[in-house]
């Protein structure tokens, strides 16, 4: 069963709290999702701290950054980045973009960011890193415009997560909560990388076992299912978010 508006927006509205709680964002940063009934737009909070954030706030959007109806709310700047995505990715439903800290260094080291857990796989085998110098030289180092969206969606690519150098990173799922845990996961698996390479010498998971925590299917993929929605509803209660049992 599809979920619905209202669903979406509640867990949207979750999603911003738990994000918060996990300090994968603080004032700043934001996550979005596509329209149920109709691909071509989304839905985003207004220029909001992510903790504050209410159903009242949430915003229609196209996927060029348009808001179908403002009413006198300001969106967020880097609307873009999640416009560009949804606009190249037809199986994304929601994208988060942050600036949690344990990322950073690696999006200004050039240390590659690969999978030390198995919770941690969702990342992807690596994760590449954007950087604006390269195509829009010294900038503000927001995404403001399309063509700058545009570029960091074709660097993603057909993975799940990509750091922006020198800002923090955009994370791309099949829906809200499998975003909301990667990006959680992302930042940890950040965290643990470098813990242990201020032990020795990493053994990271390999390709093949990246493979098969993401690719389940039939009871795997089910257990998997069960698995992110007894995360979320612990994610729901740490962040005091109402818990809504997902469409089966």
């Amino acid at each position: 069963m599809a979920e619905t508006l209202e669903f979406l927006i509640d867990d949207l509205v979750a999603a911003n709290r738990i994000l918060s709680h996990e300090n994968i964002v603080d004032a700043y940063g934001h996550i979005s999702v596509r329209h149920p009934d109709n691909p071509n737009r989304f839905l985003l909070s207004r220029a909001r701290a992510p903790e504050c954030i209410e159903a009242g706030d949430i915003m229609e959007f196209t996927l060029e950054g348009v808001a179908v109806d403002a009413r006198g709310r300001s969106p967020y700047l880097e609307r873009f980045i999640h416009g560009a995505i949804y606009e190249v990715r037809p199986e994304i439903q929601s994208v988060v973009h942050n600036h949690s800290h344990n990322v950073i260094p690696f999006g200004i080291t050039g240390t590659k960011l690969r999978p030390v857990m198995h919770s941690c796989a969702s990342i992807g085998h690596e994760v590449p890193i954007w950087d604006t110098q390269a195509k829009f030289g010294d900038t503000n180092m927001l995404v403001s415009d399309m063509a700058m969206g545009r570029d960091l969606a074709r660097l993603l690519g057909d993975r799940p997560a990509a750091l922006m150098r020198g800002h923090g990173c955009v994370v791309a799922a099949g829906g809200i909560r499998q975003a909301v845990s990667t990006a959680i996961y992302l930042n940890l698996n950040a965290e643990l990388q470098m813990q242990a390479a201020a032990l020795g010498e990493i053994k990271f998971l390999t390709p093949g076992e990246v493979d098969k925590v993401n690719g389940g299917r039939g009871e795997q993929a089910r257990r998997g299912q069960v698995g992110l929605d007894r995360a979320w509803e612990y994610w729901c209660a740490r962040a005091g978010a109402p818990y809504r049992q997902a469409a089966q």
